[in-house]
């Protein structure tokens, strides 16, 4: 009963995002992608195409350039997808010349369709085990030695679990984080820390409750004393306007010796941002800040211009 009540929920979230979002569904890659910074611009494409990738990523002969010698993946944050959640991302990424991969990791199994569109439900180890494997699958098709990780809301908290435990301290050069949440987040409902304080998997968002300050996974996020990892490059993307990460500093834990760690918070550089948790994800603003990141050898001029909430 449960199964097929979150069925038809996901259907309906999704087709109602789908309405709120702008721009047509993108067509087959020409030479530039269509860039559209909007939080919900990824949805369409989703509704027209169950399952696909959005165009100008997954692209398995995608060579990286000695401009970009490393492949960028994605990983989207609770209830996102591959394609939901990077509209703005992957053909920023593409048009500049990256190889761009995104993975839909912890959607509950044995459900059909809009449910497999609905990921991180799953706990983070399990989660974590699928991204391993995609980043291997990314590095064989690739030949690069490395990738770099971009992650939103779940997708920057989970991955430390592969990056600690599954062996991906070495296959990964630049962790870029938008509204992190490495302290934990107290603002996903009494239900949810209810479950997660007894450390009892929650109905549906099985991985929920370990996003919880104190919960069993975050401990495990911060073994050593620290989230970080030494060697790879960590950055930090907050909003003081986040609404699911409570508070917003969660994010921004300053790196120890030896740990290389930049915070950022999107409004200290523009107070004409109000990003929310959606938003930030949409933002060209944080888009060139990610590009930066990314390639600080190169950096891209940052925006200070508005920024609505919910959509970016």
């Amino acid at each position: 009963m449960v199964r097929k009540l979150l069925g038809a929920i996901c259907a309906a979230v999704l087709v109602v995002l789908g309405v709120v979002a702008t721009g047509p569904a993108a067509a087959a890659p020409p030479d530039k992608l269509p860039e559209n910074y909007n939080f919900f611009g990824g949805i369409p494409y989703e509704l027209q195409h169950p399952g696909g990738d959005l165009p100008g990523s997954n692209d398995f002969t995608c060579k990286p350039s000695p401009e970009h010698p490393r492949p960028v993946i994605l990983v989207h944050g609770t209830g996102g997808a591959k394609t939901t959640n990077w509209g703005s991302y992957v053909p920023m990424l593409r048009n500049r010349g990256y190889c761009v991969f995104a993975l839909t990791y912890g959607a509950l199994p044995g459900l059909p369709w809009p449910a497999t569109a609905v990921g991180g439900m799953d706990r983070q180890e399990v989660s974590a085990g699928q991204l391993s494997r995609f980043v291997d699958k990314v590095l064989a098709a690739t030949g690069a030695e490395t990738v770099d990780l971009v992650g939103h809301s779940q997708g920057t908290y989970m991955p430390t679990y592969y990056v600690k435990y599954l062996g991906g301290a070495d296959k990964v050069t630049n962790y870029v984080s938008l509204a992190p949440l490495w302290r934990g987040t107290g603002d996903i409902g009494p239900m949810a820390k209810a479950f997660g304080e007894q450390n009892i998997p929650m109905p549906v968002c099985v991985g929920c409750g370990g996003m919880l300050p104190g919960s069993a996974m975050n401990k495990k996020i911060w073994a050593g004393g620290s989230p970080y990892v030494k060697g790879i490059n960590y950055t930090n993307i907050a909003t003081r306007y986040d609404e699911a990460v409570m508070p917003y500093t969660a994010g921004l834990v300053p790196g120890r010796a030896g740990e290389n760690v930049t915070n950022i918070v999107v409004q200290d550089s523009c107070e004409q941002d109000y990003s929310d948790h959606m938003a930030i994800a949409g933002s060209r603003r944080a888009a060139y800040m990610v590009l930066n990141a990314l390639d600080p050898e190169r950096p891209v001029k940052v925006p200070c211009t508005f920024v609505p909430p919910f959509t970016g």
